[in-house]
């Protein structure tokens, strides 16, 4: 909602002029704040844990799901990212296919990504969410010939850093059966794409429609605006057995009185702003206004997106899909002397990543796709492009 909204910035101000302690001290923001976030999702998603990184929410939720289960074993999506701590890093395909000598640790078993564009089972494929769910379940029967067991499957509700995609409807709903058959959570990570961002629905885990629930979900970046705050919500049944343990949850400033007027606020701007129905009908400009500049330019081979969480993939080849690694980072370059900052991301580094603020307009769109329909044209030229046979799935 833009990084200095003044609903939130006096919110947090008025609070810290008046009290600010460790979350020892039980506080009505605290409470307040918990109900009023728990309404926005169902109803078995009953307990809080706040916290004060997209980081420290993930690795909380490892923490759950390993004392819930009793097992260690871990399952992750390919090109995932989860945060910059060592247990997540060790979950996060992004980042640990970049350490030659690290290999992967041997409770981490990595999943196919369920992209529909560049994956194993793409959109023409008769059932792709069931056949990248049947990954899962094979992955999980090898797991445990070789003796593991699964304590959770975590992912983003949409992958972000892999490269903006949407997995197909009902792969959670069949990855969760494998999941829970064999003992584990599901974890997803909001921490990218919840609070309205994806327009439709509030969480992005929501799109894939209402008989899917997930056991855990992590928030972070847009829950507090800026502001370092995150959370863990998870079920009753969850919560006590990490009660169980032994050990005493104490986290000195998550959910702190400041953090929580802040998070109040946020809640309170995106309905008074109607920022979720801004997120489908700005989102839905967007994506329209990119698909015409698809049918344009052969540089762009897919558009994919819900919301104001859109991804462009570059592509020097329609059919071959060959990635346009360069021309990303050169539109990226340009772009940035226009004074517009996007970033590149996905395995290739050749997705465009639409992540506005929520208080993007259809004004803002249309100034971005215009400055990178021009970039794009003097890429295609100086790149000699044959439009006509890129774009019939050849080269020229």
């Amino acid at each position: 909602m833009g990084h200095c909204h003044p609903d939130v910035v006096s919110a947090g101000a008025r609070q810290m002029e008046t009290l600010n302690t460790n979350s020892r001290f039980l506080h009505d923001n605290l409470v307040l704040y918990a109900q009023k976030l728990q309404a926005t999702l169902p109803e078995s998603l009953s307990v809080f844990y706040f916290v004060n990184s997209g980081s420290e929410a993930n690795d909380l939720a490892l923490r759950l799901a390993r004392q819930y289960s009793g097992c260690q074993d871990i399952i992750t999506l390919d090109n995932a990212y989860h945060g910059h701590v060592t247990s997540l890093i060790e979950i996060s395909p992004y980042k640990f296919r970049h350490m030659a000598d690290a290999p992967p640790k041997p409770f981490v078993h990595v999943a196919p990504s369920p992209d529909v564009y560049r994956g194993k089972y793409k959109r023409d494929h008769p059932d792709p969410a069931k056949a990248y769910a049947d990954e899962v379940r094979d992955l999980i029967r090898r797991v445990q010939s070789q003796g593991g067991k699964i304590a959770a499957f975590i992912a983003e509700s949409l992958q972000s850093c892999g490269g903006q995609v949407i997995p197909p409807a009902g792969y959670f709903q069949r990855v969760a059966e494998h999941v829970h058959r064999a003992g584990g959570l599901f974890i997803a990570d909001e921490v990218q794409v919840g609070f309205g961002r994806v327009g439709s629905h509030f969480w992005a885990f929501q799109l894939q429609g209402d008989d899917f629930v997930p056991d855990v979900v992590t928030m972070g970046k847009p829950i507090g605006n800026g502001h370092p705050m995150s959370c863990v919500v998870t079920t009753r049944e969850v919560a006590e057995a990490f009660v169980s343990s032994g050990i005493e949850y104490f986290n000195t400033f998550g959910g702190n009185p400041v953090s929580c007027a802040i998070g109040l606020a946020v809640l309170d701007v995106i309905a008074k702003e109607d920022l979720q129905g801004k997120a489908l009908r700005v989102g839905g400009y967007l994506t329209s206004l990119l698909e015409k500049q698809k049918e344009k330019h052969p540089l762009i081979g897919d558009i994919r997106g819900r919301g104001l969480f859109v991804g462009v993939e570059l592509v020097r080849d329609r059919s071959k899909l060959t990635p346009a690694t360069a021309e990303a980072q050169e539109v990226i370059y340009r772009l940035k002397e226009e004074r517009v900052l996007l970033s590149a991301d996905g395995p290739h580094r050749n997705v465009l990543k639409f992540k506005p603020p929520m208080c993007f307009s259809t004004e803002d769109a249309d100034f971005v796709v215009d400055k990178m329909d021009a970039i794009l044209t003097e890429i295609e030229a100086a790149t000699g492009l044959n439009t006509t046979n890129t774009i019939n799935g050849e080269t020229g």
